[in-house]
């Protein structure tokens, strides 16, 4: 495997965006997590463990990478149309409005966070339009810090596995512990799915995510809920 050298300035960067406490709302989802549990579909750290997996080897967080990474690479070129069209076509490719909406309400509060943290940025995101989606933001971020793709697509996997756990431990629940080990057991995974991702062509951008999208539709209409549709 490649190995990457991050400048100290660089890794703070990166540690930052995919930090769990950055203000953009994250913690309030748990993308159908929470109908999951509910019906007993996922009871365990072993079912979450599996969900997780199937996610990474065929879901839609798949395609949110990849967008991600076309996000550098526009950021990285100064192609701001190449910009608008990926956002344009994530919010496309939402198969719910609870999902759609959630990426929205995360990419327009990164974006005024990168805004105030780096005011260059702005300029940038004004192009994109709004709604603007989380992967795209959080492109642009990295493409704007200089932060490698495969650094960057790992970190935004790595945020978005600990945030499910997370949802996980308060839902099931697990215990914190349980939790971490959950994130360690994935790490195998998660390089393996940062390689798969950055060999995706354009025209092979599909994934197999209908469990995704039942749970998100059944989660907008829950009777009683923790997390945010």
């Amino acid at each position: 495997m490649e190995t990457i050298t991050l400048t100290n300035s660089r890794f703070l960067s990166i540690l930052q965006l995919a930090s769990p406490s950055l203000p953009v709302g994250a913690y309030s989802y748990s993308e159908g997590l929470e109908v999951l549990v509910e019906n007993r579909t996922i009871h365990d750290r072993v079912g979450l463990k599996n969900w997780l997996d199937s996610e990474l080897r065929y879901g839609s967080i798949r395609i949110d990478g990849a967008v991600m990474i076309r996000a550098i690479q526009s950021t990285n070129l100064a192609d701001l149309e190449g910009l608008k069209k990926w956002n344009y076509w994530l919010s496309a490719f939402r198969d719910t409005q609870e999902l759609r909406a959630a990426s929205w309400q995360m990419g327009r509060s990164l974006l005024q966070l990168l805004g105030k943290l780096s005011p260059p940025i702005t300029s940038i995101s004004n192009t994109v339009g709004y709604p603007c989606n989380y992967a795209i933001a959080f492109g642009i971020g990295c493409g704007h810090w200089q932060i490698d793709a495969r650094v960057g697509l790992l970190a935004y996997l790595h945020s978005w596995a600990s945030n499910l756990i997370t949802a996980g431990i308060k839902l099931i629940p697990l215990g914190q512990t349980s939790g971490q080990e959950l994130l360690w057991e994935l790490q195998g995974l998660l390089d393996i799915t940062v390689e798969e991702i950055l060999s995706l062509e354009d025209d092979h951008l599909s994934c197999c995510s209908w469990g995704l999208s039942l749970a998100s539709m059944q989660h907008e209409t829950q009777y009683t809920r923790l997390f945010r549709s």
